[in-house]
């Protein structure tokens, strides 16, 4: 998303991306028009047990799509489907520092920095750079 894409290893098989993404998940969005995905989310608790009410979220976007604020839809959409089925507070536990247009999408929707872990993403071409945990109690909505 914002122009660089991460989270999936670029070997990955099809199979192990569908696991990732359609099974692990607790629920799978698409956003597609005229028949071709435009963009998709997952939502999932971020743990088990005592920490189950915050839910963690994944997103992409087609490179042909972007610039449509479809980010935008999909991070609002994903809120309101995360306090709809039970959870009450949102978490990214590792947004490339880099990322300089998700990090900025994440704080415009409410998203705080909580934590930053130093050198923690490998970045293609700028190196190892932080990973930000962003998190957002989800009641205030």
């Amino acid at each position: 998303m914002a122009g660089e894409t991460y989270g999936f290893p670029r070997d990955i098989s099809k199979e192990q991306a569908h696991k990732l993404w359609m099974e692990l998940p607790r629920q799978t969005y698409v956003l597609e028009e005229d028949g071709k995905i435009l963009g998709t989310y997952y939502l999932k608790s971020n743990q088990e047990g005592p920490g189950d009410h915050v839910c963690n979220c994944g997103y992409m976007v087609s490179s042909s799509a972007r610039g449509r604020g479809l980010a935008i839809t999909m991070c609002e959409h994903s809120q309101e489907m995360a306090k709809s089925i039970g959870y009450k507070a949102m978490q990214f536990n590792f947004v490339a520092s880099s990322n300089e247009g998700a990090v900025r999408l994440w704080t415009k929707q409410g998203f705080d920095i909580v934590g930053r872990i130093p050198k923690a993403f490998n970045h293609p071409s700028k190196g190892f750079v932080d990973a930000l945990v962003m998190y957002k109690w989800l009641d205030i909505l």
